[in-house]
């Protein structure tokens, strides 16, 4: 387990998810304020980029710099250009049973987008869900199915992988990227459990052992992983061995790399994921820890 210092920089939010690095400042979103922010290395000029009335979720930019983000409750995917406007990208409501969950935009800007599958708010019984890949004309495809609840996702440096966590599964998937980005059979990068016995979700839940949520690669290839259930970031290598911890002492739901010289792992914080909880507070947090190794691949 990691003693390194864990420095809160922001404060007051509902429920942070999504951060990414992007043109020198932190992006991230505020669940229940219904904003995309960024804010400075620091925590500093915190800003608010776009206001999505319908739940702000994942986040990437085009290769032109165009912004997508997820609007989870309408199930789109949606743009902002240059000037300013605001137009839907992909509406993905035929395809995702669910609410739309995390994105990850590759090199060639496609979106591969995934969703809840069942109601996580009423805690009904998990339903598995499908990842949709959005191309760049809006064209979107189910590209993978059955997954435990898509959220978290990476691309590896060279292009060629895509990892998913599965929160619900206690699993990190990869799928090889193939031409056009389809995506090859699902395998286990890695497997902190076995896959719940039952689809009843709190007993589903009792079985896990990791929650793995938001994910961020590291320069040689591991998986910082934010374990829902745990408050902890984990350090993850191909195959499953946890290599380093770092307890939050709250809630940790997403992580990613990056700051000026990649070594800030940016830590979402709150003390549960509760809908009701997170949206009558201002509880969440974000927390920066220093690490050995700098980010890699995409996000």
């Amino acid at each position: 387990m990691s003693e390194r210092d864990v420095q809160t920089i922001a404060t007051g939010f509902t429920f942070t998810e999504c951060p990414r690095w992007h043109d020198e400042r932190w992006w991230f979103v505020d669940f229940y304020t219904h904003r995309i922010l960024s804010m400075r290395a620091d925590g500093s000029d915190l800003r608010t980029e776009v206001e999505v009335p319908q739940r702000p979720s994942g986040l990437g930019w085009l290769p032109d710099g165009t912004l997508l983000f997820v609007s989870m409750r309408d199930r789109r995917v949606m743009r902002k250009d240059s000037d300013g406007s605001v137009s839907v990208h992909a509406d993905l409501s035929r395809l995702a049973a669910g609410y739309l969950n995390d994105m990850i935009v590759d090199a060639q800007g496609r979106a591969y987008v995934g969703n809840f599958g069942f109601d996580l708010t009423s805690g009904a019984d998990i339903d598995l869900a499908a990842l949709i890949r959005v191309d760049t004309d809006g064209t979107a495809t189910a590209v993978a199915h059955d997954l435990w609840f898509p959220n978290g996702m990476a691309i590896t440096d060279d292009g060629s992988t895509l990892l998913v966590n599965e929160t619900f599964g206690g699993r990190v998937s990869a799928f090889d990227i193939g031409a056009g980005g389809a995506l090859g059979e699902r395998r286990d990068w890695a497997k902190f459990s076995e896959l719940p016995q039952t689809r009843s979700f709190e007993a589903a839940r009792s079985q896990l052992v990791v929650e793995p949520d938001g994910c961020g690669l590291d320069a040689q290839g591991r998986l910082w992983v934010a374990d829902a259930m745990g408050g902890r970031a984990l350090l993850v290598a191909e195959g499953g061995d946890v290599e380093d911890e770092i307890p939050a002492g709250t809630g940790v739901f997403a992580c990613m790399l990056g700051g000026p010289d990649g070594h800030d792992l940016f830590l979402s914080c709150a003390p549960d994921y509760d809908e009701h909880k997170r949206s009558a507070a201002r509880e969440a947090t974000v927390k920066i820890v220093r690490a050995e190794v700098p980010h890699g691949g995409r996000p």
